[in-house]
């Protein structure tokens, strides 16, 4: 079997790079899998992960986030000349390969991936709800595009001979296509050991930008602070993006140096997890938080908003974690006072934390994957 993965970029410490590397990793060693990845703005820098050495790599330099910081038109029309770029460079690197299954992590090949005749059937593998172009609320041309955007996704994603998501939740929302299928990611233990709750820190991880909704929980934790039973807590916010400037400020306007910290991501973040006693994820919208099951299958409660997708698949109100409405900042104030003031509360949640491995181990996981890939191939 010959797999080709197509993604943006994977030098960032993010989970879907992360959920690619264990998937590569775990295919790359069955016999007769050849498994690659194709890149598009990977910029010659070396990979975050350490991927397996026989998963080979190819970059296509078209590097469409040069363009981030440009204004709406240049951002457009320069998109457009890429694509052009993408989709000619793109064919001709799957007509050589002759892959039996190419997969697209949502890049911007999949507008136009399911037209490439290279004899390879193509599955589209959504890391984010349906609704994530929307969630950043842009007004004006950029707004407008987002909406039209995400009409055409439920377009595209027919095109394609298996459309994956992650959650029941995030399915319900595309209505009833006849190529769906759900496949959730793995909750791994990433250090091979269990925190046991009893210190006093709270994690929280992902990019410093708006997605993950840090500056809801530095209020949050400001909130938290005004109670001197907290004040021995740390919550430490492992990270890097372009908001670390703006939330440092907000962290020293509110007077939570002492308390809260910013970090750098680590390789190792499963030994983080193991030292501390709860995760927070102020998220406006995820696919299917990583950080959220490799958390609890290191034994951590979590509190969480109720964004859209996961914490409806993944938490059980009350037995393994906390939901508050989403942007409900003063109720993830009081979740968290909830967990971090009773130690036999924290640890019961964190018993049933641990379960999840049960739900969404690996071996079953990736049998899901390994029948839709036999099935489209049989």
């Amino acid at each position: 079997m010959k797999l080709i993965y197509c993604i943006h970029s994977v030098y960032n410490p993010g989970g879907m790079e992360r959920v690619l590397l264990n998937k590569v990793t775990y295919l790359s060693k069955l016999p007769g899998w050849e498994v690659s990845i194709v890149t598009t703005d990977q910029h010659h820098r070396p990979p975050f992960y350490p991927f397996p050495k026989n998963v080979r790599m190819t970059d296509l330099d078209i590097n469409y986030s040069d363009d981030n910081d440009k204004g709406a038109w240049i951002k457009i029309t320069g998109y457009l000349r890429k694509r052009r770029a993408h989709k000619r460079k793109l064919t001709a690197l799957l007509q050589k390969e002759k892959a039996d299954i190419v997969v697209s992590l949502y890049p911007s090949e999949s507008s136009f991936i399911p037209d490439i005749k290279d004899g390879s059937k193509k599955v589209l593998e959504l890391h984010y709800c349906k609704f994530f172009r929307l969630q950043y609320g842009r007004k004006g041309l950029l707004g407008l595009i987002d909406k039209w955007r995400t009409r055409q996704d439920e377009r595209i994603v027919r095109r394609f001979d298996k459309f994956v998501v992650l959650t029941h939740e995030d399915r319900g929302y595309w209505g009833d296509l006849p190529n769906i299928e759900v496949i959730p990611n793995a909750a791994m233990n990433l250090s091979g050991h269990y925190s046991d709750v009893t210190r006093k820190r709270a994690i929280a991880v992902g990019r410093l930008d708006y997605q993950k909704g840090f500056d809801r929980l530095v209020r949050a934790w400001d909130i938290v602070q005004q109670d001197a039973a907290f004040h021995d807590w740390h919550l430490d916010i492992f990270g890097q993006g372009e908001w670390r400037e703006m939330l440092q400020r907000m962290i020293d306007e509110r007077g939570l140096q002492n308390t809260l910290h910013l970090n750098q991501p680590t390789k190792q973040i499963g030994d983080e997890y193991v030292r501390s006693s709860l995760l927070v994820m102020s998220s406006h919208y995820e696919g299917f938080p990583m950080v959220m099951i490799e958390a609890m299958a290191c034994g951590l409660p979590v509190v969480s908003f109720d964004f859209k997708c996961g914490p409806k698949d993944i938490i059980r109100d009350g037995e393994n974690g906390l939901t508050v409405a989403d942007g409900d900042i003063e109720g993830l104030a009081d979740a968290m006072m909830k967990v971090m003031g009773d130690d036999r509360y924290r640890t019961m949640l964190s018993t049933n934390a641990r379960k999840v491995v049960a739900t969404y181990s690996e071996q079953a996981v990736m049998a899901q994957w390994l029948h839709l890939f036999t099935s489209l191939t049989r």
